[in-house]
């Protein structure tokens, strides 16, 4: 198979996340053509995951990534050196590189499996669903774009939602309200002060504010005032927590609605590593086996409207894997 002419076919299947079905169904033809044996996964409202076998049999080792995509949808190209869309890093060329390895390990009689999920940009739920079902593989690869590069952990993230209330009054005399977005502001300040942890094998957590809302018009004291924040977590989540919550106490309600956890993954020698700043869905296939994260690929310009994808770095990964699965199974 040729990883170049099926990423872009990938590609140019839009499948924004909540609408995986179509690109799902041309992964679930590719690899009945193959010659696995291969199962839709139901998730929810006609979408599914894709996981399949060789002749039933247990995969020792299984290589997953996600087939949803960021909006907007951006159709292929490619020249010389690169492949370019929506997808093309993250994570369709990665589907690509994973399948053609598969069919060289599968040469040698190697036991593998493939299971493609969908929703990874959203809330992992197809990672979740998949959770159920382990298949008693020994180990999980991964793939993100890092490079060619073997992660030696994934930084978690912590989703927080500040909401401040005030009391609406005429703008003319303040005095007689309760600024929302006063009290929102000096709460963000508060948190943007805060030393936050460092891991000293990963670096610090970190902290994003990233969308703020409220009020009701320019001449109206605001009564409701709202923040987004992210933050990316490198340890435990509970003392980024405490402090969260000790620094807007007074000014603003804290709640936690979303943690995906910091990780430490396996490595193998000889591999240059890296750090994920960003978070996947190994967390949520804790059933799947040892995970490992690597693929081609840049997560600097996934998410962006020039994402692309190496060809060089495309066939490097098909050796890549197999080497790291060849180590892991001796």
């Amino acid at each position: 198979m040729d990883p170049i002419k099926l990423t872009r076919r990938l590609i140019d299947i839009e499948s924004i996340s909540g609408n995986e079905a179509a690109v799902g169904a041309e992964i679930y033809d590719e690899l009945g053509r193959l010659g696995y044996t291969t199962h839709k996964m139901p998730v929810e409202h006609q979408r599914f995951n894709v996981f399949a076998t060789l002749d039933e049999r247990a995969p020792e080792i299984v290589f997953s990534t996600h087939m949803d995509t960021v909006p907007p949808f951006i159709k292929s190209s490619e020249d010389a050196d690169n492949i370019y869309g929506r997808g093309s890093c993250d994570a369709k060329g990665i589907i690509a590189a994973q399948m053609a390895a598969c069919q060289r390990l599968r040469k040698e009689g190697m036991a593998v499996g493939m299971l493609f999920v969908v929703g990874e940009e959203r809330d992992s739920l197809g990672a979740k669903i998949a959770n159920q079902t382990p298949p008693g593989s020994r180990f999980l690869i991964n793939g993100e774009p890092t490079e060619n590069k073997i992660a030696v952990a994934s930084k978690g993230a912590l989703r927080v939602q500040l909401t401040a209330k005030g009391k609406m009054a005429h703008s003319a005399y303040p005095e007689l309200g309760e600024s929302a977005i006063e009290k929102l502001v000096v709460a963000l300040g508060r948190l943007r002060e805060l030393k936050l942890p460092e891991n000293p094998e990963v670096g610090p957590c970190t902290m994003n504010i990233g969308l703020i809302e409220g009020g009701r018009a320019p001449n109206v004291i605001p009564d409701h005032a709202r923040a987004q924040l992210l933050y990316r977590l490198v340890g435990p989540s509970e003392p980024v927590r405490a402090q969260i919550a000790t620094a807007v106490s007074g000014l603003a309600e804290a709640e936690f609605v979303l943690e995906i956890p910091f990780v430490k993954l396996r490595t193998v020698s000889g591999i240059d590593s890296m750090v994920a700043a960003f978070t996947t869905d190994i967390p949520a296939l804790s059933a799947w086996g040892t995970p490992v994260l690597l693929g081609p690929g840049s997560i600097h310009v996934a998410h962006t409207d020039r994402e692309f994808i190496s060809k060089k770095q495309l066939h490097e990964a098909v050796d890549l894997y197999c080497d790291v699965a060849r180590r892991l199974l001796a």
